[in-house]
């Protein structure tokens, strides 16, 4: 009988008001020192090392609950380099309740408004981060890349809206720079209204 060695997890868990989301995730290795320590360095001297689609496997999982387990294995996520000791990495923030999402397709504007209270901008991102939203007529090759992100997303929408009843975005290179050249990209901005 052998021993099995215990499964990694990434948990996560928020105060019972607040959700989850989830903005960045990887399964593979980026960097070869987390996760290292016993290790011989042949298993982490690759750190070039993303699985497809883990960003949107973690937030199908974990987006909108208050408390979430994912495994860290390549059952979930695929072996993205074999040979190399892979993690996950999440990154994520917790808000509170309730949130909305508006996602816009390039080339297109992102209408905010609150019925009642004003624009309180909690998360953006000017990129792509899935291989399924805004997809219709695009070919494969501008949908494929999904670690894509304009840092100044945030910054730029927030801006533009923090503390105003309604707000118009453009999704627009001229506006984020391009984060991702040849990839059809959308914004996605979370927020809520506040009185």
């Amino acid at each position: 009988m052998t021993a099995s060695k215990p499964v990694p997890l990434w948990h996560v868990r928020t105060a019972t008001a607040h959700w989850t989301v989830i903005f960045n995730a990887n399964y593979g290795r980026t960097d070869n020192k987390i996760c290292s320590e016993g290790l011989p360095s042949s298993w982490t001297v690759k750190t070039n090392c993303y699985a497809p689609d883990t960003l949107t496997s973690v937030a199908t999982r974990c987006n909108g609950k208050s408390s979430c387990t994912v495994q860290a294995s390549y059952t979930i996520f695929t072996d993205p380099c074999i040979g190399i000791s892979k993690y996950l990495a999440v990154s994520y923030f917790c808000l509170p309740r309730p949130v909305q999402t508006n996602v816009t397709c390039e080339g297109n504007n992102a209408v905010l408004t609150c019925g009642e209270g004003v624009l309180k901008i909690q998360a953006a991102n000017y990129g792509r981060t899935n291989s399924t939203t805004c997809v219709a007529g695009r070919p494969v090759n501008q949908i494929t890349k999904n670690d894509c992100y304009a840092t100044s997303t945030l910054t730029e929408v927030t801006s533009r809206c923090e503390g105003k009843t309604t707000c118009t975005v453009p999704a627009a290179n001229d506006v984020f720079s391009d984060p991702c050249l040849y990839t059809y990209k959308y914004l996605t901005i979370m927020y809520s209204c506040v009185v």
